[in-house]
């Protein structure tokens, strides 16, 4: 009867011991996609800045057009590939997408950058002012929520990879894939794109 119970000890040990792993799992998982959601939280607010921003340099720069279809365009892609993070949930080919259109969104919004440098009324605007600083401010809330997203990111990768979880997490067919972590180009990380009107 010992041997019974010393065996039934050991599988009530196994299965806290496994419990304590998927729920460890699961409160990463969760910190991630929070994390995440911080990220999503600012740049919508940056898309939603983008209109007005073209908008008041609409009325000082007509024959720019193009620089300004860019910028739209590159919002556009941006807001899309977001959106596909939230229906796909965080895959390596979504945060790729993702990085890529701020990338060229970040590069539009340099190029219109310069052309603003030619109108000095434009950049001494009030409107303009005051765009240039929430869209800096939200520039650096978004630096610090990719941050967070990716030390969440590392933190569940290298727990998961851990031993001896990664093998039980064989047993736990959602948590299989690695997340992937949010990189902009080296530029971009190093310099804030700098809204100056």
């Amino acid at each position: 009867m010992s041997i019974l119970l010393v065996i039934l000890a050991i599988l009530i040990l196994v299965g806290i011991f496994l419990i304590g792993i998927y729920n460890k799992l699961v409160a990463l998982l969760n910190e991630a996609k929070n994390a995440f959601a911080q990220i999503d939280v600012q740049l919508k607010r940056r898309y939603d800045l983008i209109p007005n921003l073209i908008e008041v340099v609409k009325k000082y720069m007509a024959h720019e057009k193009q620089t300004l279809e860019n910028v739209v365009n590159a919002r556009n892609r941006a807001t899309s590939a977001l959106e596909s993070i939230k229906q796909n949930g965080l895959n390596d080919s979504d945060m790729r997408n993702l990085a890529s259109a701020e990338n060229e969104l970040k590069s539009a919004l340099n190029g219109l950058n310069i052309q603003v440098e030619a109108y000095p009324e434009l950049k001494a605007s009030e409107n303009m002012l005051q765009l240039s600083e929430e869209i800096t401010s939200t520039e650096n809330k978004i630096g610090f929520a990719r941050q967070s997203y990716n030390d969440a990111v590392t933190d569940f990768n290298t727990y998961k990879q851990s031993f001896p979880n990664n093998i039980l997490v064989g047993f736990f067919p959602k948590f299989h894939k690695d997340l992937a972590l949010l990189e902009f180009k080296e530029e971009n990380i190093q310099k804030a794109p700098k809204i100056e009107f």
